[in-house]
């Protein structure tokens, strides 16, 4: 690719220009190559960009991205409404170190139409993971591009672009693992672009190419058609996705309908192009709001999957995709600016920018060629699962039940316990004890104990556990089932369980890693009750069951086998996710007081969850309804924690655990509700502890790490 602009303004003081435009939105591209420019130490120049009140970067590294990105040069593409006249762009070195410096090599500001990105207040948009709640954009909300694709396409230039000068890349850095599907195209067709897609949405080019999963249907229902994008934590993300239905024979509705994840969490159940394009060749998308909350990491992976929606009785089983666009949203007050690429993780082929990396265009140059045929594909896949199959047999037992799982056998278990050595027991656990094992090198955690599992609901079990793969979920790695054994392995959890760091006075977890201990574990358990598979309802959860990664991220370990005894019926689900809301609330009454919640109150709320009472909030803990009563609830804080903390914030804390905590099931929340206050009350502790934070860090950005939108101003009404 040649670099666009090679020439630098270098800059050692505050330094603006100035633009005059009409009102309205504009795209403002900002581009970068990484150079020593004048013997500068390209190390050394840190930079932050506002445009009005709107901050674009902060302490921007041009040095750190381009090694994270693994090219010279790249851009940043915004998207900024202008109220006046002026559009000013002011440019700031940072602060420290002293020879610290700024440069920008390119600027672009390109107007746009009114509405093609930001509708408005009076378009809501879905809320992916927030059932019947709709999200609505407005003017107040800058964006920032960090991802535009062209599925299944070559990359196409700012020259072919509708006149927006956007560059569309391919998608071949970003499908996920061998199952990439099958490249669609039709460079004869002619698109047609209805009332609600003006022809300026996106290049035709990227209509007639696709992505689909292919005509076997035997072969679609094994994988989803997946793609990952890095992107920043602590934002909002809009997700514009392009449709377009180009062969020939697709004219029909119920020809192809698909489920859309993003996330882990369902955004659409029956996707059909036809339905709603109404008609072959025409272009047609659909936008959706998704959450990346705050995390220790600052990186996050957003993906999205695509799979056939079989319910319906579809003539194929597939799915498509033409294009793709991402943004990142604006917080509360107007930032956008994220971390830099920490220097151990440069390696990293791509990040929130969407500059074309070397890697990406060999991959287009030798990747995707347009003559691949469907008996070619069908041989290609026939290979994949006929050496899938193979490999099972090699490297396990074959059973005629088979599981997407190891199936270990027995005396790779014994050697990896060291015979069940009771020096390596690291949890106790109801269904048993869990021993830290290693197998092939790698560190394990193997439960062992659960003889009293029926065959059947072992195995439903198994299998369930291995479709579930989620950020907070624990992952499950293999079984054993052999010698009256029934033992499961887990990945290790290097900080072992939330109950030891609470009860062990010698940890002290601080109000900020509790809270976020939450919030993950309440993902976890959200995801189980609402995700793309079959609810699961947890049945044991407890601060046992809460795992701690190496980055203390919150993980549940689930069993699988509570969901796989009852009925899957929607009432019985209702009531088991009920029940596990209630022991959730023990575990939040548990991680702001430091105290084991009394055992006998689950059993108290199965026999009174019937009740007549007339309180309807009348909770199983009077302790802290006392407390609450009396607003003494500093009386139910945990020792190590007074005197660092408000107290408002754990008065938040102590009403959603009462809520959860209700004696009628009907009173208390669901998960959804749970995780949305808990996020909620994350955010205001982050923007808490960002005001009384340190400003101008080497290294990182000073970025907010705030949700980025501000709720009471974006929630609609609907479905809350």
């Amino acid at each position: 690719m040649t670099v666009p602009y090679i020439t630098a303004r270098l800059f050692y003081t505050k330094f603006s220009y100035t633009f005059n435009v009409t009102p309205g939105p504009k795209f403002i591209r900002l581009h970068f190559y990484s150079d020593s420019y004048q013997g500068l130490n390209a190390s050394q120049s840190f930079l932050t960009v506002t445009a009005g009140r709107y901050t674009l970067l902060r302490n921007f590294s041009c040095y750190l991205t381009a090694k994270y990105l693994k090219t010279d040069h790249f851009f940043k593409e915004y998207i900024v409404y202008v109220e006046n006249h002026t559009l000013e762009l002011m440019f700031s070195p940072t602060s420290n170190p002293p020879n610290a410096y700024g440069f920008v090599n390119g600027i672009e500001v390109v107007s746009m139409p009114l509405q093609l990105y930001i509708p408005g207040d009076d378009v809501p948009l879905p809320f992916v993971g927030f059932h019947n709640n709709m999200l609505a954009i407005d003017k107040k909300f800058a964006l920032e591009m960090v991802y535009r694709a062209n599925v299944g396409g070559q990359t196409i230039s700012p020259d072919q672009d509708t006149g927006m000068f956007g560059t569309w890349n391919d998608d071949a850095s970003c499908i996920f693992g061998a199952a990439f599907g099958q490249l669609d195209y039709d460079t004869t067709v002619s698109i047609q672009y209805p009332k609600t897609v003006p022809a300026y949405t996106a290049p035709e080019d990227v209509y007639r190419t696709a992505r689909s999963m292919g005509q076997y249907n035997e072969i679609n229902m094994n994988y989803n058609l997946s793609w990952f994008f890095p992107v920043d934590t602590g934002f909002l993300y809009l997700v514009r996705l392009h449709f377009c239905e180009i062969v020939p024979d697709m004219t029909l509705g119920n020809q192809r309908v698909f489920f859309i994840f993003i996330n882990n969490q369902t955004a659409e159940t029956q996707a059909d192009v036809i339905v709603w394009s109404k008609g072959h060749g025409v272009a047609v998308y659909r936008d959706y709001i998704v959450m990346v909350p705050s995390q220790a990491a600052r990186k996050q992976d957003l993906w999205l999957e695509l799979h056939p929606n079989i319910q319906v009785k579809p003539e194929y089983y597939d799915a498509i995709l033409n294009g793709l666009e991402i943004f990142k949203i604006s917080n509360y007050d107007g930032n956008l600016a994220g971390f830099n690429p920490p220097l151990d993780e440069s390696n990293i082929q791509q990040a929130s920018s969407p500059a074309l990396s070397k890697k990406s265009k060999k991959g287009l140059q030798n990747g995707i060629k347009y003559s691949i045929s469907g008996g070619l594909l069908f041989i290609l896949c026939l290979f994949v699962l006929i050496f899938n199959k193979k490999r099972r047999k090699w490297k396990m037992k074959n059973t005629k039940d088979s599981s997407p799982c190891n199936n270990f056998h027995a005396d790779d278990i014994t050697k990896a316990t060291n015979n069940f050595d009771e020096s390596l027991v690291i949890y106790n656990l109801d269904m048993g004890k869990v021993y830290k094992g290693e197998i092939n090198g790698t560190a394990v955690a193997i439960l062992r104990g659960v003889k009293e599992i029926s065959e059947q609901d072992f195995k439903e079990g198994i299998k369930m556990l291995s479709q579930t793969h989620h950020h907070n979920i624990v992952s499950l790695l293999g079984y054993c089932q052999e010698d009256s054994e029934k033992i499961l392995v887990y990945e290790y959890m290097d900080n072992g369980a939330l109950s030891d760091h609470l009860h062990d006075h010698s940890k002290h977890l601080s109000w900020n890693q509790r809270l976020e201990i939450c919030v993950g574990a309440a993902r976890g358990l959200h995801y189980l009750h609402t995700g793309k598979n079959r609810p699961i309802v947890h049945g044991d959860i407890s601060t046992s069951s809460i795992l701690l990664d190496v980055n203390w991220t919150a993980k549940i370990l689930s069993f699988g086998f509570t969901m796989a005894s009852h009925n899957s019926d929607g009432y019985s689900i209702h009531i088991g996710s009920q029940i596990d809301v209630y022991s959730f609330g023990l575990v939040l009454l548990e991680v702001f007081s430091g105290r084991a919640a009394p055992l006998n109150l689950k059993t108290e709320n199965d026999g009174n969850s019937g009740s007549n009472g007339d309180d309807d909030n009348e909770s199983l803990i009077p302790p802290a309804s006392d407390c609450l009563e009396k607003g003494d609830v500093d009386q139910l804080v945990d020792q190590s924690l007074k005197g660092k903390i408000s107290l408002e914030s754990v008065g938040n804390l102590v009403k959603i655990t009462k809520q959860c905590l209700a004696k009628k099931e009907v009173k208390r929340p669901s998960m959804s509700e749970v995780l949305y206050s808990l996020e909620r009350l994350q955010m205001s502790q982050d923007n808490e502890s960002n005001e009384s934070s340190p400003k101008g860090l080497y290294q990182e950005s000073c970025s907010d790490l705030m949700i980025g939108v501000e709720f009471s101003d974006m929630l609609m009404s609907s479905g809350r």
